[in-house]
């Protein structure tokens, strides 16, 4: 916890690096009030206006013997107040440095981690010069597709913003995040059944309204409580509504994996994201921003960019395997029939060879019944299509054609652009990094010694 020292000696150039930082991105200075002063007799010389002293270099942070100056700080706070489009104010002021510090802070731990293991396993993890310089060159193409590395540095340099303030930033991002998918990615396995359990959640809130939202999440644990991660939000909400854009906030301030993707979650249905947000999307028009949202670890600010209703038709892509029986057949011949079909069922490994297996066996025929909705199926059929996953088979079922197994082999909603089954895994494997990358970076906190002054 920063001392009241700290407290003070911050407070007392925060107006300065308002004013600088205001100057350098053509903002008024908002804290800054001209000193009223006579007018000099007639005849006489003004005085000179007195040059603002520079502000002397001194310790803000020490992380495990590794110094974070409040140049440093400083320089943080311009960069996060230019590519997030913030206008520096009193008010904001503390939460910009607070955020600043908690990145610098991360940052250095970080580093601090990949550089033992480097030294430990004799490896090359943190980025190069060179790949700091392409990934500049990969940013700056996406803000102009014209655009350098050189100009874009030129322009932070325009706006106050060195630029190995902007380089430490990203070598420690992509550093971390190379680290934790080459240590952690190929050891992940997302099975078939989370894949399918995922499709089945997708396929049961396709008849519920979807929203496109992007999130900013402030993660209480990591600010210093529930309040303070609702006054921040509130404060970002108020940045926002005058003007900063929201990726640009997320990509910043945001703790959600989305914030990579300046805080686009996509499509999502009821049920997705915690109750407190459903209740938060039933009450907003598409456009809107909402209020600061608390849920049991922080605080959640959502944007509605799009709404739409949910899919009113359940298609089933459906297969069969069947034994032709008469209404009135003895229950003998029932019997008999019912366990050929138990017999064959653990043979039915696919859809794709169902009806190849099938034709081995005498008295059975087998076939595509194609694709239909749910609601149009025997009520018989309806239930295995209701109650069965993709790739399942149902029990014989007795009809008065004859007894049937059913093969579940494709669902999904009409209208609605479900995602594909590698998307799903990708979305699945980047869900799990994001949270071991969060528990790794939260034990090297707890066992790091941190001090702030």
């Amino acid at each position: 916890m920063r001392s009241a020292r700290s407290v003070t000696k911050f407070a007392a150039h925060a107006a300065s690096i308002l004013a600088l930082t205001a100057a350098s991105l053509g903002l008024p200075a908002q804290a800054q009030e001209a000193p009223v002063v006579d007018a000099p007799a007639a005849g006489q010389q003004a005085a000179p206006a007195p040059r603002a002293n520079p502000l002397s270099e001194s310790v803000a942070a020490v992380v495990n013997d590794d110094i974070i100056s409040t140049y440093d700080l400083m320089q943080r706070m311009r960069l996060l107040m230019v590519s997030s489009g913030l206008q520096p104010t009193q008010e904001n002021l503390p939460q910009l440095e607070q955020e600043a510090l908690r990145s610098l802070i991360d940052e250095r731990l970080q580093l601090q981690e990949l550089k033992r293991v480097e030294k430990q396993q004799k490896i090359t993890i943190i980025s190069t010069d060179q790949e700091i310089k392409e990934q500049i060159n990969d940013i700056a193409r996406s803000n102009s597709p014209n655009m350098t590395g050189d100009q874009l540095l030129a322009q932070l340099a325009a706006q106050g913003v060195g630029a190995e303030t902007f380089k430490a930033q990203i070598r420690a991002d992509s550093s971390w995040q190379a680290w934790i998918s080459g240590r952690y990615g190929s050891r992940l396995r997302i099975g078939e059944d989370q894949i399918k359990a995922f499709e089945r959640r997708m396929a049961e809130a396709a008849s519920k309204p979807q929203y496109q939202v992007s999130e900013v999440f402030i993660d209480a644990a990591r600010v210093g409580g529930m309040e303070v991660a609702t006054n921040g939000a509130r404060q970002l909400i108020s940045q926002m509504q005058q003007g900063a854009p929201f990726p640009a906030v997320a990509r910043q301030f945001s703790a959600s994996p989305t914030a990579a993707n300046g805080g686009d979650a996509g499509w999502i249905s009821p049920g997705e994201m915690p109750p407190e947000v459903d209740a938060a999307l039933e009450q907003l028009r598409p456009g809107q921003l909402s209020a600061p949202i608390p849920v049991r670890d922080g605080v959640y600010i959502i944007y509605l960019r799009d709404k739409r209703s949910g899919a009113k038709a359940a298609l089933v892509d459906l297969k069969q395997v069947a034994i032709p029986l008469a209404k009135d057949a003895t229950q003998a011949q029932v019997d008999a029939a019912n366990k050929v079909l138990l017999d064959l069922k653990p043979k039915l490994t696919s859809c794709e060879t169902l009806e190849a297996t099938a034709g081995k066996v005498d008295g059975v025929v087998a076939g595509d019944l194609g694709e239909a909705e749910i609601s149009d199926l025997a009520p018989a059929f309806q239930q295995a299509a209701n109650t069965l996953n993709v790739g399942q088979i149902s029990d014989p079922i007795r009809t008065d054609a004859g007894l049937h197994l059913i093969a579940v082999c494709g669902k999904r909603q009409s209208g609605a652009q479900a995602p594909t089954h590698d998307q799903i895994e990708n979305r699945l494997r980047n869900q799990q990094l994001a949270m071991i990358s969060k528990r790794y970076l939260r034990d090297l906190r707890n066992s790091a010694t941190i001090e702030t002054r």
